[in-house]
């Protein structure tokens, strides 16, 4: 049996954390939310819990998505990362800089995200 695929959502929005949790979680992800770069650092150096992916917003406190994203790709290079911004393209052209496997534009399609995702996943488990 395969392991739930294991999701790691970043935002300073409460509402979307909240639908995003509640959108992967029916879709059989196992989730856990973050409400900053710092607390997600904090969430996945804490746990033993090993993200596949992690959906983050890039405009936040604290550290910022592109903060975050850098320190992931560095420290964790397996974990896949889908950026999203409500703010243009330069939070956007600063993510795809800081490595970021996609970056897309606020409002996103759940659906076409979580098809993204496994996607992403699925790429990583066929190598």
């Amino acid at each position: 049996m395969a392991d739930a695929k294991k999701l790691l959502i970043v935002d300073d929005n409460e509402d979307i954390l909240s639908t995003f949790y509640d959108f992967f979680n029916s879709m059989g992800y196992e989730v856990e939310t973050a409400v900053d770069g710092f607390a997600a650092l904090k969430l996945i150096k804490s746990t033993s819990i090993v993200f596949n992916c992690l959906i983050t917003d890039l405009v936040m406190p604290n550290i910022s998505g592109v903060g975050l994203i850098s320190i992931i790709k560095k420290e964790y290079p397996d974990i896949k990362i889908i950026a999203m911004t409500g703010y243009g393209d330069q939070p956007g052209a600063l993510a795809s800089e800081a490595k970021a496997d996609i970056v897309l534009f606020k409002p996103v399609d759940l659906f076409k995200i979580e098809n993204m995702v496994s996607g992403l996943i699925n790429r990583e488990t066929d190598k």
